[in-house]
């Protein structure tokens, strides 16, 4: 259609080292004559397409009433061109793991929302269904609307989400300059964050890529909300039924480097390593090159291996601490489950977490350049979504190895040399 042509003319997507959010709404992307998207074409599904359904287009299934929100109707595709309802800008928010997503604007009410592109294939249709089915719960990104357009000749799915206009978890927090984070907020986050995860395995589905970059606020109010978004690697599971090796190293629990099977626990150990982040302002584990996971490596992370390094963790309490180390274990079967980690006291009564000032902020802005690296790197990991596990590397942040920490550690004694040296020449 002519509106959508005009308004993708000249869109550019972003960087692959500097990718946005999936549905976060950043500044709009510099103009690219030769850009894909200025050729993307839709059109309405004719009635004679819409009747005949292949194997890869089964219908969604509707969902029951769940713990932590409320039932989500069921999903009626449209037809019709989403152009028809959506009017498209030429902002190009960001890149998925499976597609594009464009700012778009609903005609009739004006509310900004995100609109992602899809081919329609069977991994496509999931991704889909299990986003939509937990779109109920008040802390995950809401599914608007699913279109079946024609695009090239193909058919494509078109998902219109809100738009998360807030930003990264993380880059909010190191936006606060000097006012502090707390203990408290970190419990304060988890929790929304578990509610979320909570609500996704009551219906049996592992998120299976539970990571900062994937935690998104809605605005940039302080009252805000924050979401978890991206349904790419989302499966549908029983005990020990996964066994596919996507995934962000960064965050990965130990049995996914190996052979063995894994489930939701993956979701557990992931928000361990959050905890840990939120806490400190740098992974337990942290990539040391940008590449992929090593024999040695496995190893490490199979046995556990991190620590609470001060000063970074000397305030921070020991239930805090504890959550953790239940959370980061090794063996699947040991680790805390959802309902335990909803029902710990650091979560489930934040009020009485003590409000200590962390460290996080401060960490997160000196290093910010480093951390960036980290992101780009994991952008990298995701586009493959498989990983070769013979090319990982992967360093586990032990005090005396963690690059982030040397380089602090060593910024801070040249600022302290410097001080000391400017006071000898001031006596």
């Amino acid at each position: 259609p002519e509106p959508l042509r005009e308004a993708l003319a000249g869109a550019a997507p972003p960087q692959a080292g500097n990718r946005a959010p999936a549905w976060s709404c950043p500044r709009p992307a510099p103009a690219a004559a030769n850009s894909p998207l200025s050729r993307l074409r839709l059109r309405a599904l004719p009635p004679s397409a819409a009747s005949a359904r292949g194997p890869s287009e089964r219908p969604l299934r509707p969902v029951k009433s769940l713990p932590g929100g409320t039932a989500h109707v069921k999903l009626e595709i449209k037809k019709h061109a989403v152009t028809d309802d959506y009017k498209l800008s030429k902002r190009v928010l960001g890149l998925g793991i499976n597609g594009k997503v464009l700012e778009c604007f609903n005609k009739e009410t004006g509310q900004k929302c995100a609109l992602k592109l899809l081919y329609d294939n069977p991994k496509a249709r999931q991704e889909v269904e299990y986003h939509w089915r937990a779109s109920g719960c008040p802390y995950i990104v809401h599914v608007l609307d699913v279109y079946e357009n024609i695009h090239q000749g193909k058919r494509c799915l078109l998902i219109v989400m809100e738009c998360m206009e807030g930003g990264e978890l993380f880059s909010r927090i190191q936006e606060r300059g000097d006012q502090a984070f707390t203990e408290r907020e970190a419990s304060e986050i988890m929790r929304d964050i578990g509610t979320a995860i909570q609500y996704l395995h009551s219906m049996n589905i592992a998120h299976r890529d539970v990571k900062p970059e994937n935690l998104l606020y809605t605005s940039k109010d302080k009252d805000t909300v924050l979401k978890l978004t991206d349904f790419g690697f989302a499966k549908e599971t029983t005990v020990n039924a996964l066994q596919t090796p996507c995934y962000t190293p960064y965050y990965v629990a130990p049995e996914v480097l190996g052979p063995e099977k894994y489930d939701k626990s993956c979701d557990m150990w992931s928000l361990g390593v959050i905890t840990y982040i939120l806490l400190c302002g740098f992974p337990p584990f942290y990539s040391n090159t940008g590449q992929a996971i090593s024999p040695g490596m496995k190893r490490r992370i199979r046995m556990g291996q991190y620590g609470f390094p001060n000063p970074e963790w000397a305030e921070v309490s020991e239930e805090a601490k504890q959550l953790i180390r239940h959370l980061l274990k090794t063996d699947p079967t040991e680790r805390m489950t959802i309902s335990q980690f909803m029902n710990h006291p650091w979560i489930n009564r934040s009020m009485s977490v003590p409000p200590t000032p962390l460290h996080t902020a401060r960490v997160l802005q000196e290093d910010k350049d480093h951390w960036d690296e980290v992101k780009e790197e994991m952008t990298s990991a995701l586009a493959t979504m498989r990983v070769d596990y013979d090319q990982v590397k992967i360093k586990d942040l032990k005090t005396s190895n963690n690059r982030l920490l040397n380089k602090r550690r060593k910024k801070q004694k040249q600022a302290g040399a410097s001080s000391a040296a400017l006071g000898c020449n001031n006596q």
